[in-house]
């Protein structure tokens, strides 16, 4: 199926209003993990420096970033036996979770065939597609039970072929840690987005209401915000099939990055993106993923079946129309006019 050419991404709203000039407001930029972060701190506390967010950064990257070898987590990839740091064993036990509450269709585990399809830091295997015996050979090592964490705190796998990939749940998490180090400086109200994600806490006092943030779906010829989404000590994450893809050159066919782990391949789907609010980043990204992987019907499941989520969901219908579903309880505010 020939998806349209839609694109859906987070965007802090700075809007102008009933602005409070007395509230003191700190603003940082910067790039990290490959794309940019914005900040924006209001109230009182102590300095707080981009250095010390980069320095941060750098920090949880040495633990869980997979594209740094020297990492822990890629060190463990390539087979030593090594001890969970505090980083590593945290983003451990929220994957847990969310494997087991979403039926195992979120699994870690499956780096070795991101890496094989092209969107993993490893080789890829060109022609995958034309070898089925080839992803059931790759398929043997991917499983959440083949790893754990033991009672001395050392990773272990059951074979060293297993690779983890946190990818999709690391971003969070490293938002969440930048909004605790926000927090020890004494501030209350602070917004963190690290590429499209984003952790709202307290709210925007210079303004008199909560955090807005935007989601917003350019079509082809046209570009406009679906609604803006208030945020009050909650934190939203996307995933989508809208950017990160591959075409095979050989045969045209296009793969996006997100793999089902029970069939090991590109997961198929009218879901274009998955939008998920949750209390923390560190759960709204895996979520996010999580929802991308299961499809339209059994996102919706999740979303809403558990109270501590709120989701919205693009998608197209049968006929190709972009179609949007959101749970009950997003509140959605009306854009004004440019």
């Amino acid at each position: 199926m020939t998806r349209p050419r839609i694109f859906v991404s987070l965007i802090l709203i700075l809007l102008l209003g009933a602005c409070r000039p007395s509230v003191p407001e700190k603003k940082m930029t910067g790039r990290a993990l490959g794309t940019t972060y914005h900040i924006r701190v209001q109230g009182k506390g102590e300095p707080l420096e981009r250095k010390d967010i980069e320095n941060l950064i750098a920090d949880l990257n040495r633990s869980l970033s997979t594209y740094i070898s020297s990492s822990l987590i890629s060190r463990i990839n390539r087979g030593d036996t090594l001890k969970a740091d505090i980083h590593f064993r945290r983003v451990f036990e929220a994957a847990d979770r969310i494997y087991r509450a979403s039926g195992g269709i979120y699994d870690p585990t499956v780096g070795i065939l991101v890496n094989a399809w092209g969107f993993g830091p490893g080789k890829r295997i060109p022609g995958l597609d034309t070898m089925p015996h080839k992803v059931d050979s790759l398929r043997r090592f991917v499983g959440w039970n083949l790893v754990s964490i033991d009672s001395a705190g050392y990773v272990r796998k059951e074979h060293p072929a297993v690779f983890l990939d946190f990818n999709s749940i690391a971003k969070g998490y490293i938002i969440d840690r930048i909004g605790d180090l926000i927090a020890s400086k004494g501030y209350e109200n602070y917004l963190v987005e690290l590429g499209g994600e984003v952790l709202a806490r307290g709210s925007n006092i210079r303004e008199g209401r909560p955090w807005l943030v935007a989601v917003d779906y350019p079509l082809p010829g046209k570009e406009r915000f679906a609604a803006a989404v208030e945020l009050h000590d909650q934190a939203i994450a996307t995933s989508g099939n809208y950017r990160k893809y591959r075409i095979d050159k050989r045969t045209g066919r296009k793969y996006v990055h997100t793999l089902n782990p029970f069939t090991g391949y590109p997961e198929p789907s009218d879901l274009l993106s998955a939008s998920v609010i949750a209390p923390d980043c560190t759960t709204a990204d895996g979520w996010a993923t999580a929802c991308m992987a299961a499809g339209t019907e059994k996102a919706k499941t999740f979303l809403t079946s558990r109270e501590e989520l709120e989701g919205i969901l693009i998608y197209s219908d049968s006929t190709g129309r972009l179609r949007i579903w959101k749970t009950p309880g997003i509140k959605l505010t009306e854009l004004p006019a440019p």
